[in-house]
């Protein structure tokens, strides 16, 4: 067990004691979202890890930011990860940054992260620009539950088994997809979703920020009058009560091949905390809580 507590940590940094490992949230298009902490970090550190050095320094040149720059990216990793820990061990403090928005979210930044946190290394979030919660604050579609599910798979047969798992999320989803393969991905969506309201948001921030909404039928015939350009954030409506509900009334016994663990695990898969989802269990099956609760706790 592990606690950090984020400010006595960075005192003692600055104390030669222990690095801290800053998670530097930057513009994903408009300078202008980059924060006054966000500059300040990035003067401060010892040495700025980045996922794309080339786009890094016309960010730092910008904001007049000469700290020294590293590379840090899927290629790499390997051998520039334990490099960059055994610095922030000996005392350095490092911010990480992707190519832009917050780093660590469907980047390579999560394995630096968590062999950080084993390392009882303190890691410290500059909040900033995040293009996934942008799109879905601006979609119209539910934003009580939502599950960000990255970049879907490319071939045909995985994405029709991914989105086979995610057909009864009551969650609103949210992922990214480059603009040569949205098309072939929203058809397939339409055939394992059905048509859901959906919102296709690109160019966040910038001149030509764009927010198509409709249902997926009628994003796929917008697409075919303006063919997609630039990187896309999806955000599908989950799937809604009435038809989770119609669908357990039509197929009462889904659970029956699943083990107590695993029918509870379906639930919090759906955004259930595991409280109501132990309690959700224990309704299908007949059976009290406690019992349910007791059983899958021992695992």
């Amino acid at each position: 067990m592990i606690v950090q507590r984020s400010f006595s940590a960075t005192e003692a940094s600055s104390n030669g004691i222990a690095g801290t490992l800053y998670l530097v949230g930057t513009p994903i298009g408009n300078l202008e979202d980059m924060t006054f902490r966000a500059i300040r970090i990035l003067k401060e550190v010892d040495m700025i890890a980045a996922e794309d050095t080339r786009q890094t320094r016309k960010l730092l040149a910008h904001f007049e930011i000469s700290t020294r720059l590293v590379s840090y990216h899927e290629h790499n990793k390997e051998a520039s990860g334990p490099e960059l820990i055994r610095l922030l061990a000996s005392g350095q403090s490092i911010a990480l940054v992707s190519d832009a928005g917050l780093p660590a979210i469907s980047d390579p930044g999560a394995d630096l992260v968590a062999a950080a946190a084993e390392s009882g290394i303190a890691i410290v979030p500059i909040p900033g620009a995040n293009a996934a919660l942008s799109a879905l604050i601006i979609s119209g579609l539910s934003t009580e539950k939502f599950l960000f599910t990255g970049f879907p798979p490319r071939d045909r047969k995985s994405l029709t088994a991914w989105l086979q798992q995610l057909q009864r999320q009551e969650a609103t989803l949210i992922c990214y997809e480059s603009p040569h393969r949205i098309t072939k991905t929203l058809a397939v969506m339409l055939e394992q979703l059905g048509d859901r309201k959906m919102a296709m948001v690109r160019e966040l921030t910038k001149r030509h920020e764009e927010a198509a909404r409709g249902t997926i039928a009628e994003c796929m015939a917008w697409l075919e009058e303006n063919p997609p350009l630039g990187e896309y954030c999806l955000v599908i409506a989950g799937m809604s009560k009435e038809e989770s509900a119609q669908l357990q009334l039509d197929d009462p016994v889904w659970w029956s091949g699943l083990e107590l663990e695993e029918h509870v695990s379906r639930y919090e898969e759906q955004g259930e905390d595991r409280k109501e989802a132990i309690k959700r269990t224990a309704l299908d099956r007949g059976m009290q809580k406690r019992d349910v609760y007791n059983e899958v706790m021992k695992k």
